[in-house]
């Protein structure tokens, strides 16, 4: 759609605002979560081929190749994914676009002597007559075979070299390393998030944008873009920069974009081709430049650029051919540098060739870049988070985004009432230990602090090591150390035998501003500081040469012990002033440095030794508390992945927790649940490298859950450690076999379970220990209960078990069934129902027997709930046979329990979902015995029917067992996953605001529940989608509000929530047409009783191989439903509407 640039902007930007930080939460959210499933399988979710870091020099390069490889450690980055920290040749500084195209170049040639390359490029390589195996030239980098393998590469190049000299105290770690505790609390035991975590997490939306098409996409380290970047729309063959409609104030400091009148306008977007590009405008050339939207703002440059198809061809020709290496001797040469954001983004911008002819090498980009445009995509709902001085970092961690911030996070502090802490201040990663004060708003990181320091409100503190012994902190009430409000102090390792620096300045001060112009330092004039001090300018400044005099260059810090260097800081900070003239001796007399040495003196190795330790003892010191004090309220093995990066003795402090496992476990019997505590010791194990013993042990936390859940619902248990020996609901009745034959029978059919939400909240331990929640229906296939057993008693003894496959069983001596089951063992459903009801024992066994057959019309791992429900029936039929108490809710339980001792785990919802009909919400509450509230859904006339006309119901063709999953979610809530919790915290939310949204009958409501719930599922396990499952909702979307998997996912059933009526008629005639020729559809009947949902089929056709039995759970396709050939996109099995029909969920004869 073409329109003109007003009508677009005042559309669209007159009422667009700053966006508040629930929506910044749920933007970043929303992105963590693509990361961690790129991360997971990026299979489903590409992932970047190479993510490349600028550097400033070969020292950076090498601190920065650490923090890579953190993030991977972390699984922040794939695996699969090349990583490279490319410094500026020579150590001279090239400028950023220079840098880009040496960045380029750089990665080509790591890629070609480091990784396994494609045979056309080996091939091409082999028809060179100088060929020698794997040696690499300047030749093979710039052949077309590597061009077009590097065009077919996703790069995420991220500028993060240079001098931070606006944020001075994170120069050393690199400014796009600096710590920014936002969502922290969703992860409180993993290490506190950097910026680059969020950029990694920004960008990884980004990379859905590019599809299949190759592309780079280029980030500021200095910058946070809060948007979903999925939604970027990049032209072909071009170059884009995203940009955002700005103040004019704020874009005076920035780069600004001026776009055409005519683009392409969507919801939350625009796409104009870019016109002009200006740096730092006056207001004047604002206007002249015709810059100025309607409602009085600008775009600004976020410094975010993209490029794809031709553009990117070009810009990887330019880089990796000959002329790369005359382009990098020109710019050592001349001593100038090269911007991306002037020169070389200026070769896409016709408007900017005359001026950049006259730049460097202008004429050799116009000609290699010159024939492709640049587009402008405005994303009009991007908040732009820029760091780029102190003042700014410590904003966005206070203000509007306070709500983001986790205030404390893997501290070691003592009690309030021994130190005085600030509410407001961001303490991360530091131990405090009494007699400390910290103001307000501050920002204290990677530190340790003791005795009596006073930090100021408004200060920044990284890095400092300042311990005081206990004796001498009780004795001395005088400040050990103070730092005045509003300053910046940190301390750095240093070459050689150098040792240690402290380094400090005001929070508002900007190094690069000269003594003459009104430089500051510690927020004063500096004249003001060397009259006060009695400080001459040849202290500081040398009289050789014409270099500005400013903070940047003055040689202010002495290399003296800490004592010394702390006390000289209070002295230079005015924070103190005794002894002034032996200080001022001291200082004068030292060797000094500035903050333009201190980046060549830095020791970088040493300086990521020490955070390591540092994070390894923090972490050391909060497990060693949660295993003495606490009741494993942390996650232990999130602890002890930091605690051995101190390799060895890392792992003998391992060693040490695990010791102290037995008695912590018997000061805690009857408190802390015994799979946490063998858990605990799992996790302690694998840390110790003894992974054979922690295999043996991962057995007994799932019979330790299974144990705990039948106590929970007031079942007996009894044998040993390794398994459910005996197992009864009944008192031991005793034997009597002069009993004359009863014949009895129960016919037990029952329907299959959809949920909308809430599902894993049901499922042990969660539901032992926390309320669930779960909101479901119960549905028929093709008018009928497609789940059902028939038990009944014979005159000869033993048991006999059928299925509907035509295999069975006969058990002659009822008691030598035990538990544990082998897992291959087709008949363990039926057996373990038998354990549980406690018929083994009854009198009713004393002289008869039972045949009992089962089936199950429903496809094998349809995530319909069926093993769960034909438990259900067993147990139900076994109960009525015995007289016992066979209610729903305690059908419910004793399924519970059964699912346990048959080793597959489970939770309530599936039975709950047959056994109660129609649409219900479900509660269940953590007291003993384990109580279930079944609260059924009375809806209107009006509702029924449109819940009718928009749900559709597809099976996907795939399968998979929940078992699969359940034991991976049980060991991660064992272990106290946050992220885990929080989901299915959520999760149970959800199933209430759908109830109460069903109840208002706001059904597209329910339709953003289900995408919510669906993306917390993939949180929980990546792996309950797949690529099939991606395809079918991609395409379902457009008619779609809502969809997701039924039950654990993987495959199986899709519910979705059609837009209207007419849509999902429009979604059934499409899923049709990719599916067979021989599809049939059936039409609905409706009752006016509307007490039960009925799937009626819509697409059914007939393969060989319908009949499918599942191991312990008998089950075949129903004959008018069969799987379809899973080819097409996507790839249906059959599709089914819903119809609410008046129908028994169970009959019993």
């Amino acid at each position: 759609m073409e329109r003109g640039r007003d009508q677009i902007r005042q559309r669209r930007w007159g009422n667009n605002s700053a966006r508040g930080t629930d929506e910044i939460a749920s933007v970043l959210r929303k992105c963590w979560y693509r990361l961690r499933l790129s991360v997971r399988d990026p299979s489903r979710v590409p992932t970047w081929d190479a993510i490349v870091l600028t550097a400033a020099s070969p020292e950076q390069a090498e601190l920065y190749d650490w923090h890579l490889r953190r993030a991977k450690r972390l699984g922040r980055i794939a695996s699969s994914t090349i990583i490279l920290a490319v410094p500026d040749p020579d150590g001279a500084r090239i400028g950023s676009g220079a840098a880009t195209l040496h960045a380029i170049y750089a990665l080509a040639r790591h890629i070609l002597q480091f990784e396994p390359m494609p045979p056309e490029v080996i091939e091409d390589k082999k028809e060179n007559v100088s060929y020698v195996a794997n040696r690499w030239s300047d030749a093979d980098i710039s052949s077309l075979s590597t061009v077009n393998f590097m065009f077919k590469r996703h790069i995420l190049l991220l500028h993060a070299g240079g001098d931070s000299k606006r944020v001075p105290w994170a120069n050393p770690m690199g400014k796009v390393f600096l710590p920014l505790p936002y969502l922290t609390a969703d992860n409180p035991d993993g290490p506190v998030p950097l910026l680059f975590d969020h950029i990694l997490a920004i960008s990884s939306s980004a990379r859905q944008a590019f599809k299949d098409e190759g592309g780079i996409f280029i980030m500021t380290g200095d910058v946070l873009p809060c948007f979903d970047a999925s939604t970027m729309i990049l032209p072909d063959n071009s170059g884009c920069i995203i940009t955002v409609p700005i103040t004019l104030d704020v874009a005076a400091n920035h780069g600004v974009v001026v776009a055409s009148n005519e683009g392409t306008i969507g919801d939350n977007y625009s796409l104009c081709y870019v016109e002009n590009l200006l740096q730092k405008p006056t207001l004047e050339v604002l206007k002249k430049g015709n810059a100025i939207l309607p409602d009085g703002r600008t775009l600004l440059d976020t410094g975010i650029i993209a490029a794809k198809g031709k553009a990117w061809a070009e810009l990887v020709k330019i880089a990796c051919s000959s002329s790369q290496t005359m382009i990098l001797a020109f710019f050592r040469r001349q001593m100038c540098e090269m911007s991306l954001y002037e020169e070389l983004v200026s070769a896409w911008v016709p408007a900017k060739h005359e001026w950049l002819r006259s730049r460097p090498l202008g004429e050799k980009l116009i000609s290699a870049l010159g024939k492709q445009r640049m587009f402008s995509f405005c994303a009009f709902e991007l908040s732009f988070l820029h760091f780029g001085t102190s003042s700014e970092v410590l904003d966005h961690l206070g203000g509007h985004n306070s709500a983001l911030v986790a205030r404390r996070h893997l501290c070691s502090m003592s009690e309030t009432t021994s130190c005085d802490i600030a509410a407001s201040a961001v303490i991360l990663s530091s131990k405090i230990a009494p007699g400390v004060c910290i103001g307000e708003d501050c920002l204290v990181y990677n530190s340790t602090l003791s005795g009596r320091v006073l930090i100021g409100s408004q200060s920044i503190v990284v890095g400092l090591d300042i311990t005081c012994k206990k004796k001498q902190a009780e004795v001395d009430n005088s400040f050990l150390f103070a730092l005045p409000d509003r300053h910046c102090l940190w301390e750095i390792p240093l070459i050689g035998s150098l040792g240690k620096i402290v380094v400090y300045c005001g929070l508002h001060d900007n190094p690069k501003v000269s003594v003459e112009n009104g430089g500051t330092f510690g927020g004063k004039p500096w004249k003001k500081v060397l009259h006060c001090l009695h400080i001459q300018e040849n202290d500081l400044w040398s009289s050789v040469g014409n270099q500005e005099k400013c903070l940047w260059n003055a040689k202010l810090f002495p290399i003296l012990s800490l004592s010394d260097m702390l006390n000289i800081s209070m002295w230079l900070t005015c924070s103190t002033t005794p002894n002034c003239e032996n200080i001022l001796s001291l200082w004068r007399s030292s060797h000094r440095s500035s903050l333009e040495d201190l980046h060549r003196l830095i020791d970088f190795s040493l300086l990521c030794n020490q955070s390591s330790n540092h994070q390894a003892d923090l972490a050391t010191e909060i497990a060693r508390a949660c295993l003495t004090y606490g009741l494993l309220g942390r996650n232990l093995s999130q602890l002890c992945e930091e605690i051995l990066q101190k390799g060895t003795s890392g792992k003998e402090i391992c060693k040490e927790f695990l010791a102290i496992c037995p008695v912590r476990q018997d000061q805690t019997h009857g408190i802390l649940p015994q799979s946490r505590a063998y858990q605990m010791q799992v996790d302690l194990l694998r840390a110790c490298g003894d992974d054979s013993n922690s295999c043996i042990l991962e057995q007994k936390v799932l019979t330790a859950v299974a144990t705990e859940t039948a106590s929970a619902v007031n079942y007996g248990v009894e044998g040993d450690s390794s398994g459910f020996q005996q197992i009864r609901s009944l008192p031991e009745q005793r034997m009597n076999p002069k009993s004359n034959f009863h014949p009895k029978r129960a016919h037990i059919e029952l329907p299959v379970r959809v949920d909308f939400v809430g599902g894993w909240s049901d499922t042990p331990p969660w539901s032992l220990e926390r309320q669930g929640c779960v909101l479901n229906m119960a549905i028929n296939l093709e008018d009928s209960l497609p789940i059902g057993t028939v038990i009944e008693t014979t005159k000869s003894l033993g048991v006999l078990i059928m299925d509907d496959c035509e295999k069975q069983i006969f058990i002659e001596d009822v008691l030598s069934i035990s538990a544990p089951f082998d897992k291959d063992d087709q008949f363990r459903l039926v057996k373990a129902a038998l354990l549980v009801t406690g018929i083994v024992h009854h009198e009713i066994l004393s002289n008869s027997g039972l045949k009992i057959q089962t089936w199950a019309r429903v496809p094998r791992g349809s995530g319909l709930g069926t093993s769960s429900i034909l438990a259900a029936a067993v147990v139900k039929g076994l109960l009525h046979l015995i007289e016992g108490d066979e209610s729903n809710e305690n059908v419910a339980k004793t399924v519970l329990v059964l699912e346990q001792v048959m080793g597959t785990g489970g939770g309530w919802q599936d039975q709950i979902g047959g056994l109660y009909p129609g649409i219900k919400c479900t509660y269940s509450f953590p007291v003993q015995p384990l109580r279930l509230q079944v609260i059924p859904l009375v809806a209107s006339p009006e509702l029924v029917l449109e819940l009718e006309q928009r749900l559709v119901v597809v099976f996907t063709g795939k399968v998979r067992l929940a078992n699969q999953v359940l034991q991976k979610v049980v060991t991660r809530y064992l272990r106290h996953d946050n992220l885990l919790i929080e989901s299915i915290k959520r999760l149970a939310t959800l199933a209430k605001l759908g109830r109460e949204t069903l109840m208002n009958g706001d059904i597209d409501e329910l339709g953003d529940i289900m995408l919510e719930a669906w993306q917390l599922h993939q949180e929980l396990d990546p792996f309950c989608s797949n690529k099939l499952v991606d395809r079918l909702f991609a395409f379902a979307e457009a008619y779609c509000c809502g969809y997701k998997l039924v039950g654990a996912g993987g495959g199986g059933f899709a519910l979705l929530l059609a837009k209207d009526a007419v849509y999902a008629q429009n979604l059934k005639q499409a899923l049709k047409e990719f599916s067979d020729p021989d599809v049939k559809s059936h039409h609905i009947v409706t009752d006016e009783y509307n007490t039960q949902v009925q799937m009626e089929v819509c697409a059914v056709a007939p393969v060989e191989g319908s009949q499918s039995c599942i191991a312990g759970e008998q089950c075949y396709f129903h004959n008018k439903i069969n799987i379809l050939a899973a080819s097409a996109i996507p790839s249906v099995l059959y599709v089914m509407s819903v119809s609410l029909m008046p129908l028994q969920s169970a009959t019993v004869g």
